[in-house]
């Protein structure tokens, strides 16, 4: 493991949501502050606003990458197809290290909720949860990518 992971880690264990967690592990790197990041991460956990769609460990790591690489020009198709392709290409290895990208089949869930009321955290929920392995993994996986690509669209 590394730095970012355990970061990441540790903020969901302090009640940060899957999104926040891995997100606000790289606010710095990505020119942001905490709150902000906190605040732009806040609708993505559970899934998406607990609709249990996209793991928002794997969304903090798609929006990282818009940030750090994504495109501004709607009228550059390459930049946008290479944008896609990586988006692309990280969720297939989050799918390959996991099966699924979407929170219902990673908590294997028969029936999705639409309450909207977090469950309290708790040990036993931590205990039951293996979101804070999902949480490791886009955070290992965002480390790698900006090892690999560094921050080219920052400045």
């Amino acid at each position: 493991m590394n730095q970012q992971d355990l970061k990441a880690e540790a903020l969901f264990q302090e009640g940060y949501n899957c999104a926040q967690a891995v997100f606000v592990a790289f606010h710095d790197s990505l020119g942001m502050e905490k709150d902000t990041a906190l605040r732009l991460m806040s609708s993505f956990g559970g899934g998406m606003g607990r609709l249990r769609e996209v793991c928002g460990a794997l969304t903090a790591v798609f929006a990282a990458a818009g940030i750090l690489y994504g495109y501004s020009n709607p009228d550059d198709q390459n930049q946008k197809a290479a944008h896609y392709a990586l988006i692309q290409e990280l969720a297939e290895r989050f799918r390959k290290e996991t099966g699924s990208i979407l929170c219902r089949d990673l908590l294997q869930l028969t029936e999705t909720s639409s309450d909207p009321t977090p469950e309290l955290r708790t040990p036993e929920y931590y205990e039951k949860r293996p979101c804070a392995a999902y949480v490791r993994l886009g955070a290992s996986l965002l480390e790698e990518l900006v090892s690999a690509k560094g921050k080219s669209n920052m400045t």
